[in-house]
């Protein structure tokens, strides 16, 4: 069956290019709002015309496909909130850092750092002026002994900050993982200047945390650890605020983190329950529909409670419509059912496509759709044992195929053991659920008995126990796999190409997939020769020097890191995984470094600088030296001052000054990030 059949499919591609284009692009609301009442009007004379016709033109297809495109792209702009008047970036932009006095209202409770509990916040008023906006709310773990609660409205005296980009190449993106969810600043408080106020309106979020609040006090009254507790709220509840570093690091390392967040699997199991409870139903006259309602109405309740975050929506969403078509009296098609769920969650939350859970969700579910039908029919064991683990086994593959490049792009490990864990898992995480679920509604009822408790408590300590021993299988654990975007493509272009000529061997789809290991070849090569040959680094690293000449393929690294540093310090790491090098030696740092035909000479906390030889091209300045700038500049006529993070932050203010006076430029790594140097 061809997909590209669906007029649902085609337009959901459609939707999607215009998403991406409206996303790397910014027009304007007004230009776009043209376009689209133009692409309108020709697409229903194209219509009139075309039924007059008896047929559909060329034409037709084509201004449709426009519309839909251009509909994607006024989405994405209609959605940024920046457009919005009384976006607090709108209020602010003339005094950026002047304090504000700013009334929020808490949105969401985040997993907290090492140094602040993070709240999301709505702005809702600055300086007397009403205001909009989402921002992220930092409060010192020490300054306040209760956290803060979901709808509580407070008034701080502050300023906006900016999120820090990545100061090093290859580092985790932070600053653009929260613009696509539309939060630009953060702002950080005391508790001096924290002053909560009375609010008596509740938000369906604030409910919702009053419900979970409610469900974790009842538990609270019995004997479960904190490790099962936080178990409980992320798969029943979806908060994994809680989860420890190493319960979340072993199920990551076992390929098994998706059990730690309300997904599709959680949904799935749970309407599969829903969907025998309510079987009796359909006996009755229109028993079917009520089924449906009853499903779907659960559903959404379920979302909400738990928090109606990005994972559990669409997971709602896609497995609504799921239990709609399978409730209709005439034949569905999967694809369609996708299509229809991607085309609605798109439509009202567009950014959700670079969500990097609303991908692997919809890959995963387009691989077991696509891949297990052909993998089920290798094998058709006769017992029920047997056939139960083969399905496991084959949903498992279908779904890993569907994830495994974008999971490679975005995570850089493969767990080798994944089938084993899910094996395991998946049956007994289908327990734990309808059994959790019966433990919390008792115990709302205080009607739990304690041997019940303790029996789902002892339940999740076997599923965590089994994560714990496949996760220390480190030998099965492929860890800092460069793959790129590039990567990702060919790589699908190639599973698609090959399943199709399984499926039906032919000499197109033959030339199909050859021409695709052909355009694979042609992309390592091409990453090869890309990838940085001759570079000099001066990362940023807080207190210490880290420096890293490119020679070849192989990464030389300067750096006086302590041991413990050294062993936990992942910027050389990132770097190397996002630029696909393979080798790394250790040196020590030298006075002097000859770059091609750059110089470039480093001074450290003893201030020796007599050079007469030569004039260098750049000066490092590191550990902070005692040296006179303006003498320095004078005598070697540098062409550019670099300070790395080795440096006290009041020398390095003072360097800027004289660097500015004397016209020099002057590279802050703890502003501009690393201090990159191709020869």
């Amino acid at each position: 069956m061809k997909l590209l059949n669906f007029t649902l499919i085609k337009l959901s591609i459609c939707l999607v290019i215009g998403i991406l284009i409206g996303y790397i692009y910014n027009f304007s609301l007004t230009l776009l709002f043209y376009i689209l009442v133009c692409l309108l009007l020709f697409f229903i004379t194209s219509y009139i015309f075309s039924k007059n016709k008896f047929t559909h033109t060329i034409w037709f297809g084509i201004i449709g496909y426009a519309v839909m495109i251009c509909i994607g792209i006024l989405n994405v702009s209609i959605h940024n909130q920046k457009n919005n008047p009384t976006h607090y970036l709108n209020i602010i932009d003339q005094n950026k850092d002047s304090t504000k006095i700013i009334t929020l209202r808490i949105r969401e409770v985040l997993k907290p750092s090492k140094y602040h509990d993070k709240y999301v916040v709505n702005i809702l008023n600055i300086d007397n002026i009403i205001a909009s906006g989402k921002s992220i709310l930092n409060i010192p773990k020490d300054s306040i002994t209760n956290n803060l609660k979901v709808d509580e409205v407070l008034v701080i005296k502050t300023n906006f900050r900016e999120v820090n980009a990545p100061l090093n190449p290859g580092q985790f993106n932070y600053k653009n993982y929260l613009e696509k969810q539309y939060i630009y600043n953060q702002l950080f408080i005391t508790k001096e200047s924290l002053l909560n106020i009375k609010n008596d309106h509740q938000t369906v979020l604030g409910i919702a945390d009053k419900i979970r609040e409610h469900i974790n006090f009842k538990l609270s009254k019995y004997d479960f650890k904190p490790d099962q507790l936080a178990i409980i709220n992320a798969i029943l509840l979806g908060q994994r605020q809680n989860i420890s570093e190493d319960v979340y690091t072993s199920y990551a390392n076992a390929g098994a983190i998706h059990i730690l967040a309300i997904s599709g699997l959680h949904i799935g199991i749970i309407l599969i329950m829903l969907s025998a409870i309510f079987k009796p139903l359909e006996k009755l006259r229109n028993g079917i529909f009520i089924k449906t309602f009853l499903i779907v109405t659960i559903l959404w309740g379920f979302a909400i409670i738990a928090g109606l975050s990005a994972s559990v929506t669409r997971a709602v969403t896609m497995f609504s419509i799921v239990a709609i078509g399978m409730h209709l009296k005439r034949p569905t098609n999967i694809y369609n059912t996708l299509a229809i769920s991607i085309f609605l969650l798109l439509l009202f939350k567009p950014l959700f496509l670079f969500d990097v859970g609303f991908q692997l969700s919809y890959l995963a579910v387009f691989g077991i759709v696509s891949i297990n039908p052909k993998l089920d029919t290798i094998w058709k064991p006769k017992y029920l044992i047997p056939k139960k683990i083969w399905q496991t086994f084959t949903v498992t593959i279908s779904a890993q195929i569907g994830i495994i490049p974008i999971s490679l792009y975005y995570f850089h490990q493969f767990p080798g053991l994944f089938f084993l864990s899910n094996l395991l898992i998946i049956p007994l995480l289908g327990i734990i659920l309808g059994y959790g679920i019966i433990v919390m509604l008792l115990a709302v009822l205080n009607f739990l008995p304690p041997i019940l408790a303790d029996l789902c408590g002892e339940l999740i300590d076997y599923m965590n126990n089994i994560v714990f021993w496949v996760s220390n299988q480190e030998v099965f654990l492929i860890k800092d796999i460069s793959f790129s975007l590039a990567y990702v493509l060919i790589f699908y272009l190639f599973i698609i190409s090959f399943f199709r000529f399984l499926i039906n061997r032919n000499y197109k789809r033959f030339y199909f997939l050859l021409t695709s290991i052909i355009i694979g070849q042609i992309i390592f090569i091409y990453t090869y020769y890309k990838s940085p040959k001759n570079q000099f680094l001066i990362f940023h690293k807080s207190r210490y020097s880290l420096l890293g000449n490119i020679q070849g393929n192989k990464l030389i690294i300067n750096d006086n890191l302590d041991s413990i540093s050294n062993l936990t310090d992942k910027t050389i790491k990132d770097y190397m995984v996002a630029n696909h090098i393979q080798n790394r030696e250790k040196d020590y740092l030298k006075p002097l470094y000859i770059l091609g035909n750059k110089k470039l000479l480093i001074i450290d906390s003893l201030g020796v600088y007599n050079v007469t030889s030569f004039k260098p091209d750049y000066v490092l300045l590191r550990n902070s030296p005692k040296i006179n700038l303006n003498r320095m500049v004078e005598l070697l006529h540098p062409k550019l001052i670099i300070a790395d993070g080795s440096n006290y932050k009041s020398y390095v203010e003072r360097w800027a000054i004289t660097c500015q006076k004397t016209k020099i430029p002057f590279h802050q790594t703890n502003k501009k990030g690393a201090f990159i140097l191709n020869y």
